[in-house]
């Protein structure tokens, strides 16, 4: 029995190893850590439980009978993050660049089943050079059965992506996929052509970082929900994330303890909305004097600026935000905000996270580039998924609400439950400018005066239009209230709807404009 537990030992010391020492060093020097680190810095300390240890690949093609390392290039198990458990999986660049193999992918198919069968979040480190050459088509079909996979859980349980190094070709469907994607500044990269292939076919020439570097995805392309600083502040924002998601869509999320009082009062919000209505403001200022403690998880928070999402608390319990910004093309709604708010809408309905509304809208944005991009089906998007979604739905109009942007908002007509308006917010077809020269061309035309008079009638349809009232005598509005007490209406209201049940008509699915 000694010796069996002794091969034991050496075997288990033999796969810590990945790809042995120089390598692991040659990692460090890029300023990475290896794949178990990583797995030692995301949960929490002891709780991760290895599954495959001892797997080998079986290609015998190009010499690699002779290389067959324990593990085959990644690390899959199970492990909590503060007590909750999720399933994940961490490829070893360190061993055949973490290239994925149809072993490697049997590993990740593996954990992915296990984590839809417990109901569990699955978290995928991802650091590799694409499919491992050397075994052909039978890499493609692993990636293949990662994708059918991701597919088929999404919506039952939370995936996360985090890119660690380079993702590239095919593997870059696997992360887009899921639902949230970290990368790195400076290490991390994803594109489906490498900047050798675009220079080849377009001449172009682009560095690597400008091409799927994390700051080009956070902020250009949407791809990447977070960018961040380095491995460690990357790793702990995922920790920071899974803390506000169930584990699975048969779940609720965690009640996360707060000190601050559910009846508290905002007293600095009387103040922070402009009265010149054309004056910009920040609304993260109106979001972080709501929420709990001013703790505001913030997703895509370098894309589509004129919207914002993110995850917050309101009484210890997970909201997600929706709102308008504006600090950034005046809030106005446009292609990407269209998209990046949809995206976020229905992950919220998909795990039951109640939502909140923060609308500050003047429209959607005018001009070619728009139309012909298709704003008309990426701005159905937006409405498509807050009508479809059954989870509580509050919203709050701090200012403008105009045109079919009002109604794309969570409005009362596509099912918001509660609907309230600051006294500050105008509810209209279209400002009063716009308004005026089609109501009263003829008649500032013939005016002495034409400046005078367009002034004093868009003056008269402020008053008329630009307020909540006439919205709130047909019931679009429930109420109309003061800015220090929007955070206890909120709870308040959130409390109602705990056992709102809602439901859409039986289909096989929905086609939303995609």
């Amino acid at each position: 029995m000694t010796n069996k537990t002794e091969q034991l030992a050496k075997l288990r010391k033999e796969a810590l190893l990945g790809g042995g020492t120089k390598r692991i060093e040659d990692q460090h020097k890029k300023g990475k850590l290896t794949a178990r680190e990583r797995l030692e810095l995301l949960l929490d300390e002891g709780s991760f439980e290895e599954l495959d240890m001892f797997a080998r690949h079986r290609s015998t093609q190009f010499g690699l009978e002779k290389q067959r390392p324990l593990g085959d290039g990644v690390v899959t198990g199970t492990g909590t993050i503060n007590g909750r458990t999720v399933c994940v999986f961490s490829q070893d660049f360190t061993v055949f660049g973490g290239s994925l193999s149809e072993v490697h992918a049997e590993k990740i198919c593996k954990i992915m089943d296990l984590a839809m069968k417990i109901g569990a979040p699955v978290i995928g480190l991802n650091d590799s050079g694409g499919a491992r050459i050397q075994e052909g088509v039978v890499s493609l079909g692993g990636y293949a059965d990662i994708f059918l996979r991701n597919t088929m859980a999404s919506g039952v349980i939370p995936q996360i992506s985090v890119i660690l190094g380079p993702c590239a070709g095919g593997a870059v469907y696997s992360p887009a996929i899921t639902d949230f994607v970290f990368m790195v500044k400076n290490t991390s990269y994803m594109f489906v052509t490498g900047p050798s292939v675009v220079k080849t076919v377009t001449h172009e020439e682009v560095s690597f970082e400008e091409l799927g570097g994390a700051d080009t995805h956070a902020s250009k392309s949407g791809v990447a929900h977070f960018a961040c600083e380095n491995e460690i502040e990357c790793l702990q924002q995922v920790r920071k994330l899974v803390n506000f998601l169930p584990s699975s869509n048969r779940s609720i999320s965690p009640l996360l303890p707060t000190a601050d009082s559910p009846h508290r009062l905002c007293p600095r919000l009387d103040a922070l909305i402009p009265a010149n209505s054309n004056k910009p403001y920040d609304m993260k200022e109106f979001i972080r004097e709501v929420i709990d403690e001013s703790d505001f998880l913030e997703v895509h928070a370098d894309y589509a600026l004129n919207i914002i999402v993110g995850f917050a608390t309101l009484d210890g319990k997970t909201i997600g935000i929706v709102a308008n910004q504006p600090n950034a093309m005046a809030g106005v709604l446009d292609i990407n905000s269209a998209i990046k708010g949809a995206r976020f809408v229905r992950f919220c309905d998909a795990f039951n996270i109640p939502l909140v509304v923060f609308e500050d809208v003047p429209g959607f944005l005018p001009g070619t580039d728009q139309e012909w991009r298709g704003i008309i089906r990426h701005g159905a998007k937006l409405l498509y998924a807050f009508c479809e979604a059954t989870v509580p739905k509050v919203t709050v109009i701090t200012r403008k609400a105009y045109g079919g942007a009002y109604d794309v908002m969570n409005s009362k007509h596509i099912r918001g439950d509660f609907n309230f308006a600051l006294p500050s917010a105008e509810i209209a077809v279209m400002g009063a400018k716009g308004a005026v020269e089609i109501l009263f061309r003829k008649e500032i035309s013939e005016a002495e005066d034409k400046v005078t008079r367009a002034a004093e009638l868009e003056a008269d349809y402020n008053e008329t239009f630009a307020n909540p009232y006439e919205a709130a005598e047909r019931g679009y509005i429930d109420d109309v209230i003061l800015p220090h007490d929007t955070r206890k209406k909120l709870i308040h209201s959130l409390k109602i709807l705990e056992t709102k049940k809602d439901s859409n008509p039986w289909k096989k699915h929905g086609n939303i404009p995609l």
